[in-house]
């Protein structure tokens, strides 16, 4: 049998999901097989798993970082946000349905059948298994009928550590207050806790542990320093765009607007980690840079909101300005629907059925078709001539006049759309730039150096230094009791 713990937070984005990832990696160098499952799962940030069907992109890091295949029983319940109260639900990679906020909640009981057939697939044949929570806890009015932390645990009989991040302030009182408000029972799985985000002298925070440790019983895990590899990581959470720094000096500005609904945004993760290119994310009441040469549109969950949106922030004057002053414009999926002339949602896929205008810069038409690709795809650049390797998560069907000059092939068939002078493009193609040598050739069209990054090696490297600084940090007995 399989062991299993489970990191909880007393909050959202405290650093689970790099933890999990970190230990995964610590576990595999090991020589453990070990596996990922995070129950239930809220991002937008999507990734086509090995076994086929959609799973959170952080599960199919922590799969990478594990050295295991990705699978959807990794990530058996995945919410993807479409509007401010409603969600798109995939249970075991596939779609099931939709529901608006309080009817998930009465949902959610049904979905404990799937997560505990998927918890057990993934520890079979395996010697740990790692579970990441999803918000906290102490979200004690969510507690009826709970499948992502204590209704989780307490079913599935996993221990619980609890992880609190000291960076955004009142880490004793998140912790004990977690400890105040669990039931018996709940607070029964807990085994102890770890310090995460930690800035300065370690020793300076001996007093907190004492105090917690008093108030609490349990004990300290470790104090988990910030990691600095972990800015090298795929992030999960697009609350993570707003801390991103901006204004590198590279000498080629690529703005990106960041919408409500925006989705797989870490395509952009392999440009940002060139040294000639300053990725600039624009928010809402700024204007698209007029000095960017390059303008991504990325994708999108809910095209024809984003589109709206796009327009009510005044960008689509900002965009027909940066093409006539000879700038370049890339659209990834929802990003390459926005483009066109019309997007036409007939069924009401994304709510009311309707049709909108496109922002007019590729000579094409999208309709959206409740039949979802999902699926990873070997692909290759027509501009450049060099291999790609992404994934399609998308629906709609896009055809037109500028579909004629494809910018790339997936699988030999043409996909996506370019203006006639090739300075717009689209594709369905997600991945695109994590290709070296379509980097650097998209970069020295550009004039500029690019492609010095092996985007892939640098990911592996920086799990394993995560996974180098926790094992320096936690403490060996902890560590050697669930890792052996």
């Amino acid at each position: 049998m399989a062991k299993a713990i489970m990191l909880q937070g007393t909050g959202s984005d405290v650093g689970k999901t790099i933890l999990v990832a970190g230990l995964c990696r610590l576990a595999s160098n090991r020589g453990l097989k070990v596996a990922p499952f995070k129950p239930q799962n809220m991002s937008n940030n999507a990734a086509v798993a090995d076994d086929g069907g959609e799973i959170g992109r952080a599960q199919w890091l922590q799969a990478l970082a594990a050295r295991a295949p990705s699978s959807v029983h990794m990530n058996p319940v995945l919410l993807k946000p479409q509007s401010e109260t409603g969600s798109q639900i995939i249970v075991q990679g596939k779609v099931f349905g939709q529901a608006k906020g309080r009817d998930y909640q009465r949902l959610k009981p049904q979905l404990m059948a799937a997560v505990m057939d998927s918890f057990e697939q993934v520890k079979a044949g395996r010697d740990l298994v790692i579970v990441e929570g999803a918000g906290s806890p102490a979200e004690i009015n969510l507690r009826a009928g709970d499948i992502a932390n204590m209704g989780f645990a307490t079913r599935a009989g996993v221990p619980v550590v609890l992880v609190g991040d000291i960076d955004r302030g009142g880490v004793i009182a998140s912790l004990v207050g977690t400890h105040t408000i669990l039931t018996d029972e709940d607070r029964g799985q807990i085994a102890g806790y770890i310090i995460n985000k930690f800035r300065g002298d370690v020793t300076l925070f001996s007093d907190g542990i004492d105090a917690i440790g008093r108030f609490t019983g349990w004990p300290c895990f470790g104090i988990i320093p910030w990691l600095k590899a972990a800015g090298r990581l795929p992030a999960e959470d697009s609350v993570v765009l707003e801390r991103l720094v901006t204004g590198s000096g590279g000498a080629l500005k690529v703005a990106v607007p960041v919408l409500s609904r925006i989705a797989n945004f870490d395509d952009l993760d392999p440009l940002r980690a060139e040294a000639e290119v300053d990725l600039v994310y624009v928010r809402a009441g700024e204007a698209l840079p007029a000095d960017a040469g390059l303008i991504i549109l990325p994708g999108s969950k809910s095209t024809i909101a984003d589109l709206e949106e796009f327009r009510r922030h005044g960008w689509d004057s900002d965009l027909t300005a940066h093409v006539r002053r000879g700038g370049r414009v890339i659209g990834i999926c929802g990003g390459y629907q926005m483009l066109g002339q019309t997007v036409s949602d007939p069924l009401g896929l994304e709510g009311a059925p309707r049709q909108v205008k496109g922002l007019g810069l590729l000579d094409v038409v999208t309709e959206m078709a409740p039949e979802k690709t999902v699926r990873n795809s070997t692909a290759r650049s027509i501009v450049y001539d060099v291999p790609l390797a992404g994934y399609e998560i998308h629906l709609g069907l896009t055809t037109g006049p500028d579909c004629a000059q494809p910018p790339v092939s997936i699988e030999g068939r043409p996909d996506g759309a370019s203006s006639a002078d090739g300075r717009v493009s689209g594709t369905y193609l997600h991945g695109l730039f994590s290709s070296d040598e379509y980097r650097r050739h998209l970069l020295e069209s550009f004039g500029i150096n690019g492609g010095g990054v092996n985007y892939r090696q640098s990911v592996d490297a920086a799990l394993d230094e995560v996974a180098t600084e926790l094992e320096s940090r936690l403490t060996p007995q902890w560590l050697d009791s669930f890792l052996g």
